[in-house]
């Protein structure tokens, strides 16, 4: 689970995604194609059900989505990310983009569905649950997803390895190595403590992808945990992480999450 931030820190790393949208776009993993197979049995999502997806970035789940035959109202609080998912799924007719954040958004609408990849834990926490419920129909249902680095026991050594660099570059506790796949805790509790939802089912997906220095170094400058970095620092720490890779690849393991919930009535 992402450790909890202050307002004004959350809402500074938020804004850090608009800086590199084609970045983003480009490094980022997809989800595999059977959490969207789950989220649509999970939820009970109709054929051709509305969706409202929170935070859709440059869209590269949102265009999941709509190749299953959804309609999809994407609200995206960054202007250049709006822009760039509007060019990315400007071949479908059934979604639309709305640049404005979610905490600001109204419509009379009513969705079957309000689903959030890698962007919930960046809503207000006073918001998010209350306002998706109000914007769901009776039964409509609540998807979570995120994908978390984990370390299986085959992992690469390389993420034990590469601590010494953190710890040399941006000492701090929070240097450690990623958790082994089975202490990665869902949502489940949250929702039900919500008041406003039944969790009915938390998913995980295991995948792995092996990336070249370059590669790696890239996806770590989409991440506002580095972005966040002071620049001398930060391009001292990848230029450490591209020498201990080198000519060679590292491993990644991703547990890709799925986290269902059902709206309560009444």
């Amino acid at each position: 689970m992402p450790r909890v931030r202050s307002t004004e820190e959350r809402l500074h790393l938020r804004r850090m995604f608009e800086e590199v949208p084609d970045l983003y776009d480009r490094a980022r993993p997809t989800y595999p194609p059977e959490l969207f197979d789950d989220l649509a049995s999970l939820g009970r999502i109709p054929p051709g059900g509305r969706i409202l997806e929170l935070g859709p970035g440059p869209g590269k789940a949102t265009r999941s989505l709509v190749e299953r035959g959804f309609e999809v109202v994407g609200v995206e609080m960054g202007e250049d990310l709006a822009a760039l998912a509007r060019r990315n799924l400007a071949e479908f007719p059934n979604v639309q983009i709305v640049n404005e954040p979610f905490e600001r958004w109204e419509t009379t609408e009513r969705f079957d569905a309000v689903v959030a990849f890698t962007s919930f834990h960046w809503i207000d926490p006073e918001v998010k649950y209350e306002k998706s419920a109000r914007l769901l129909r009776e039964d409509g249902a609540l998807a979570v997803s995120g994908s978390r680095h984990v370390m299986p026991e085959d992992g690469d050594p390389f993420w034990a390895e590469v601590q010494d660099d953190y710890d040399a570059v941006v000492p701090s506790e929070d240097n450690k190595p990623p958790p082994a796949p089975d202490e990665v805790v869902g949502l489940g509790e949250e929702m039900d403590a919500s008041g406003y939802f039944h969790h009915v089912a938390t998913e995980g997906y295991l995948r792995e992808i092996v990336y070249t220095a370059d590669e790696y170094v890239a996806l770590l400058d989409t991440y506002s945990g580095h972005r966040s970095i002071a620049e001398a620092q930060r391009l001292e720490l990848y230029e450490r992480i591209r020498a201990r890779i080198g000519d060679g690849t590292v491993r990644k393991s991703y547990l890709f999450m799925l986290n269902v919930a059902i709206r309560l009535n009444g």
